[in-house]
């Protein structure tokens, strides 16, 4: 038999054993398994998988194990996660992948850091504003938010990894995006996370969960499906091509993954990794999807500084590499510039068709190939009538609350005729007139709306206003390019379209990595209730590597307060989340990331200069904790006092 066929059975082996896992696990100690264990069963390898090992029923098949968290469950309301600033040698950012380094020169080390109580933000509330003695809040809706995970095929032969080492200006070794030692470890640390929200929900109910997009780091069919079967608690396979060290190497082996408890539904936005190659460009330029799943590693330019040279592959050009996946830490092989001694010729991989890049419309339809509910996770909410990709949708999460989640894609186009990294917000024409629809019907409704997209707003301005230096994180403008397509609205218009629902109380993204929060004040002094506010969440690829729950509570004075707590994944010592989590720590010592970073303000609604409400977020910020909690006051309108008081007398 051939490899790639013993490869192809080892997979279907492993999906029959995860089958067989989700039939039986009734019969195991159900309440240990909930509890963060499989318990004491073997780990399968792919190479008696291959050799057919368990084709005999039911009780031939074994189990493969999975990892547990540490039973220390809590939020950063407890504790939180402090940085160890004691090193006895510098390792340079370019240098990150030396990961045999770590221990000795004291990186990768971290340790308890105390309770971080939620700050209380009145911004957008009348002057003088105070909760008033002895306020007795109820809970509306309770919900988590994971966003940024960038599921890593470590191995596919179409990354941009040799980018942060080669570091040829002196910033690219700063982009922990293009190469990470956390990308080792993406699906066990999403797994931790899930956990450690299932031992949440024991302790108080979650009515459901919010994923953020960049659920890919390329596009790639595998990633995704890793992605979602971890979700639904399937056997992950982590590995591609050769699976190479998927007998011995902690990151390449199968596991188990717990799943997110059944009790809790949860809602996917899209971002731009997740229908632009490497977050960056559409993959058809370039025929980038060709690259995927080649067996060539792939050639680049430096994009991170000659963005526009990707479409064409403008010399010099570089090949990428790959992981290592033999490698207890994934060496980085294959990778060098072209022509240069040893690489006259493309490195070579083992192909695999599971690496494919997936269009907009097959990503989300992928998501309707799941066990965990709702089937669609949102998508099956898309109006019919909008075209094939279009990834907008609301949803009343619960019958009996008044609140509305408007899902809404806000990335760029890959026919937006741009030529630089595909990052921006973005809104075209049907999306905008969709957006606009929702705001009403909510207003209409008397439902109180959060916004839910993966690009933030009005945080990070253009290119023109920071002294010439690229985010490509601001909202899009097209306006050099008259013939192409535009932005349906620009960020005036939009702000200016927000202000005018007094419902809207909360947009949520991801993005930028970072925990921050933004009020979007209105400059009509008599009516607070138009401001609301603008609430980021850090990514699970880099550090701090957390979740946020919210809450939305509804006080004694019908007021709302939005509670945002950070959440650490509970990773138990010794697992490979654990691992993660000392990567991660590692490589913010070493490339110091700004975990709170200052931008002159993007929101044309205020005067130039820094966001005062950002800036109030980075002044309360441990820039060694990078979390951030907050207590986020919103004032309603007077129609919308009088509806909550009649539901809740």
């Amino acid at each position: 038999m051939t490899k790639e066929k013993n490869q192809e059975k080892a997979s279907d082996a492993l999906s029959k054993t995860g089958e067989w896992f989700t039939k039986h696990r009734d019969g195991l100690s159900r309440r240990n398994f909930i509890k963060y264990s499989a318990g004491t069963v073997a780990v399968l390898s792919l190479g008696s998988l291959a050799q057919g090992c368990g084709s005999g029923g039911d009780s031939a098949v074994p189990v493969v194990a999975g990892y547990p968290i540490d039973a220390d469950v809590h939020t950063t309301l407890q504790k939180t996660v402090q940085l160890s600033q004691s090193f006895s040698e510098t390792i340079l950012p370019q240098n990150l992948q030396n990961i045999s380094e770590y221990d000795a020169k004291g990186y990768g080390v971290w340790g308890d850091g105390g309770p971080l109580a939620p700050v209380q933000r009145t911004d957008i509330m009348s002057l003088d504003y105070d909760l008033p003695a002895g306020n007795s809040a109820s809970t509306l809706l309770r919900f988590f938010a994971v966003t940024d995970i960038h599921i890593t095929d470590k191995e596919s032969p179409s990354q941009l990894i040799y980018m942060q080492p080669l570091n040829e200006y002196g910033v690219e070794a700063t982009i922990t995006s293009v190469y990470s030692p956390t990308m080792l470890y993406t699906t066990h640390v999403l797994d931790a996370v899930l956990q450690t929200v299932n031992a949440l929900h024991t302790m108080h109910p979650i009515d459901f969960g919010l994923s953020l997009g960049d659920t890919c780091n390329s596009t790639q069919y595998n990633e995704l499906r890793w992605y979602i079967d971890v979700f639904d608690g399937k056997v992950i396979t982590p590995s591609s091509g050769d699976h190479l060290g998927a007998n011995s190497i902690d990151y390449q082996k199968p596991f188990k993954a717990a799943g997110l408890n059944p009790a809790i539904p949860w809602y996917q936005a899209i971002g731009n990794h997740d229908h632009f190659w490497m977050g960056s460009i559409p993959p058809d330029a370039g025929n980038m999807r060709r690259t995927c799943i080649s067996h060539e590693v792939v050639a680049m330019p430096n994009t991170l500084i000659r963005g526009a040279a990707i479409y064409n592959r403008e010399p010099p050009l570089f090949y990428m590499g790959v992981l290592d996946g033999s490698t207890p830490t994934g060496a980085i092989i294959k990778a060098g510039k072209v022509g240069d001694p040893g690489f006259t010729s493309p490195p070579i991989v083992t192909a695999d068709s599971r690496r494919r890049s997936l269009t907009k419309a097959q990503w989300r339809q992928e998501f309707f190939n799941t066990t965990s509910r709702p089937a669609g996770h949102g998508f099956n909410l898309v109006p019919p009538y909008q075209e094939d990709g279009f990834a907008c949708y609301s949803f009343v999460p619960k019958s009996t609350i008044p609140i509305k989640v408007i899902v809404l894609d806000n990335t760029q186009r890959e026919d937006d005729g741009a030529t630089s990294i595909h990052g921006r917000g973005f809104l075209d024409e049907a999306r905008w007139e969709w957006l606009k629809d929702e705001l009403n019907a909510g207003d209409a409704a008397n439902q109180l709306m959060i916004i839910a997209s993966h690009v933030p707003i009005g945080v990070s301005p253009h290119k023109s206003e920071i002294g010439g230096q690229d985010t490509y994180m601001d909202w899009f403008d097209n306006s050099d390019n008259p013939t192409s397509m535009q932005n349906a609205v620009n960020l005036a218009g939009l702000i200016a379209e927000l202000h005018s629902h007094p419902n809207l109380i909360l947009w949520m993204a991801g993005h930028r990595h970072v925990n921050t929060v933004k009020a979007f004040v209105t400059d009509n002094a008599a009516m607070p209730e138009r401001g609301f506010w603008h609430v980021e969440t850090s990514s699970l690829h880099d550090f701090p590597q957390q979740a946020r729950l919210f809450e939305i509570n509804l006080n004694s004075d019908d007021t709302i307060s939005i509670m945002t707590t950070n959440v650490d994944p509970a990773v138990k010592e010794g697992t490979p989340a654990w691992t993660a989590r000392k990567y991660a720590v590692a490589a913010q010592q070493i490339v110091s990331t700004n975990l709170s970073p200052s931008y002159p303000s993007a929101d044309p609604t205020l005067p130039a200069g820094l966001d005062p409400s950002v800036e109030k977020t980075k002044e309360d910020m441990d820039p060694n904790i990078g979390s951030y909690n907050a207590e986020l006051l919103v004032e309603l309108s007077p129609a919308m006092k009088v509806h909550l008081q009649t539901l809740f007398s």
